[in-house]
């Protein structure tokens, strides 16, 4: 279909397989073939596939109001439930939330907040933001300026520097560690680094650091035990917010209710959503602290309007399917079943970590990913980009989706609601395609 411009897609390599149904944690494509959505979608289909009490909920919300704006003063009960919701759900004091439609959004309403509120505060000076390499935080500008992908930045002539976006090291040990550098050590470090760069720009320049709990689109960098406790100290030390981006962590997927609870964070601003509705509806809540919503509001009185919004702000289905997943969530104990069902899958995954071709296993919760490499001893990486994508195909080839990331990472993020059973097909389903992997590698010569 060549009218159609695809999304972080290769244009050369596009309709690779169509997807027309889903049930459960599976879907199937054009031919009737079945596979295990062992990415949950884009991270999102925390209920799996065609959830009827989520469709009952979005069908009575379309029959009694189709749509409603919040602009000039207007609302309506499905959007003020879920704020209210949210606000008593999240690890922030006093919680006001904005919505819109996606996790990119999100942060880009954050970053126009920041920048309103250090106006408002008198002391616009402070609107830099630290982000991290290997982060994701969206593909608007300003978004995709946080993220820290080479290929979100390439030919995009991005305004970091108008921005006043910052940009500090990763979390991951495995590749970034100094030799003989244990994981607290190497938690130190980065947190040494992060307050030498907000000492270098001034304290006082520096409104906010953004950090996933776990990277996600990244690789799924699991930080270190004691990495945000160090970090924190220095945001705390600096009058620096803690910006948790919680549009993958969120709601379970860690097996507490989100990230930061996961990792003990105590962020003062989140991002959401992704799981806020199980993907069945766009829906995204930006979440800042009392404190900062108070400081904008005479500001605001005096120009008259805050001039930011979006007409799907607060959409009524939205906000409906999100309140009801979060009924869903809390009543089905499905956080719990995500810490319990994810310890079996960390296992199961941590059996693959003697695979010829698998340099590093790493997760947390529901959530993992297998690191390939061309030789385990030094974590030599494939001069060929292929090997991951070719794992992909083996894995689809058997009825499993799963992403490949960076050339060299196997993501695993599947549905809240997988099963034990389930768990074992999918690593079943990848131990042979990674078989399979080898074999392509030693056939094909590739760095070995």
């Amino acid at each position: 279909m060549n009218t159609m411009i695809y999304p972080t897609t290769n244009f050369n390599a596009i309709e690779q397989l169509v997807v027309t149904r889903g049930e459960g944690v599976y879907v199937y494509d054009n031919t009737g073939k079945r596979y295990l959505e062992g990415m949950a979608g884009l991270w999102c289909t925390a209920l799996g596939y065609g959830n009827e009490e989520v469709i009952a909920c979005a069908t009575e919300q379309m029959r009694t109001l189709t749509f409603a704006h919040m602009f000039g003063g207007k609302t309506h009960p499905a959007a003020m439930e879920l704020a209210d919701r949210l606000a008593a759900m999240v690890p922030v004091e006093d919680a006001h939330v904005f919505f819109g439609s996606s996790g990119s959004d999100a942060n880009d309403t954050q970053i126009k907040l920041i920048r309103y509120w250090a106006e408002a505060t008198g002391q616009p000076q402070r609107h830099k933001i630290i982000a991290r390499d290997k982060g994701y935080h969206g593909v608007t500008v300003a978004s995709a300026s946080l993220t820290g992908l080479p290929a979100n930045h390439t030919h995009f002539q991005l305004p970091f520097d108008a921005l006043g976006i910052l940009r500090t090291g990763s979390p991951h040990y495995y590749r970034e560690a100094l030799p003989g550098e244990t994981e607290d050590e190497f938690a130190q470090r980065r947190a040494r680094e992060l307050e030498e760069l907000i000492l270098a720009e001034g304290p006082d320049t520096i409104a906010a650091f953004i950090a996933e709990p776990v990277n996600g689109a990244g690789g799924v960098i699991v930080p270190p035990e004691n990495y945000f406790k160090y970090i924190q100290q220095i945001t705390d030390k600096y009058g620096v917010m803690l910006w948790s981006d919680e549009v993958i962590c969120g709601f379970g997927r860690l097996g507490k209710d989100f990230g930061a609870t996961a990792l003990g964070m105590r962020p003062q601003m989140m991002s959401m959503a992704k799981a806020l509705s199980s993907a069945y509806i766009p829906v995204s809540a930006a979440v800042i602290p009392g404190s900062m919503y108070e400081a904008l509001v005479e500001p605001v009185g005096k120009v008259g309007v805050f001039g930011h919004g979006y007409t799907y702000s607060g959409h009524p289905v939205g906000c409906a399917v999100a309140s009801k997943v979060l009924e869903i969530y809390e009543r089905e104990r499905l956080f719990d079943h995500a810490d319990n069902v994810g310890g079996y899958l960390q296992q199961e995954l941590a059996g693959l970590a003697d695979h010829a071709l698998v340099g590093e296993v790493r997760g947390m919760g529901l959530i993992g990913a297998i690191e390939l490499v061309a030789n385990k001893k030094d974590k030599t990486v494939f001069a060929n980009n292929s090997v991951a994508a070719y794992c992909q195909s083996q894995c689809e080839d058997q009825g499993l989706i799963l992403r490949a990331l960076g050339g060299n990472t196997m993501a695993i993020c599947p549905p809240l609601i997988i099963t034990a059973e389930q768990v074992d097909e999918l690593v079943s389903k990848l131990g042979v395609a990674l078989d399979r992997t080898l074999d392509y590698v030693a056939r094909e010569g590739l760095g070995r």
